[in-house]
């Protein structure tokens, strides 16, 4: 019952405090994400690969995204994203974190904790691999 109400209760996040989170996610995502998922394109241009990594806030979702080419002759599209990460503002300094299951599925693994915490996890945990 607490988490139904917990979900009917959004907060507004200030674009201020927007701007803020994302540049300190963009130095992970420069620093330690990029250079660890990004390769030069592989020579077998037949398969998907991972071209850039970044961020966006959508209303009180915080995303870490990914950008893959699709190179092949049978591809429906150039490239494509996928979000591979969400923080859900649920407060000052206070966020759910989710992964985006192979269902396309968020599926929230912890809650309530700092914008630190969750870029910490981020980092190290594979399930947040783009």
């Amino acid at each position: 019952m607490v988490s139904s109400l917990k979900r009917q209760t959004k907060v507004n996040v200030s674009d201020s405090i927007k701007f803020q989170l994302k540049a300190e996610a963009d130095i992970l995502v420069e620093n330690i994400l990029k250079p660890r998922f990004i390769e030069p394109p592989p020579k077998e241009y037949d398969y998907n690969y991972l071209v850039d990594i970044f961020t966006k806030w959508y209303r009180n979702y915080f995303y870490f995204c990914s950008k893959y080419n699709c190179p092949g002759p049978n591809a429906i599209s150039p490239s494509f994203e996928s979000k591979f990460a969400r923080l859900e503002y649920a407060g000052p300094n206070n966020f759910n974190l989710s992964y985006m299951r192979h269902t396309e599925q968020w599926i929230e693994i912890e809650s309530e904790l700092s914008f630190d915490q969750c870029l910490k996890i981020i980092e190290e945990d594979a399930l947040f691999n783009p």
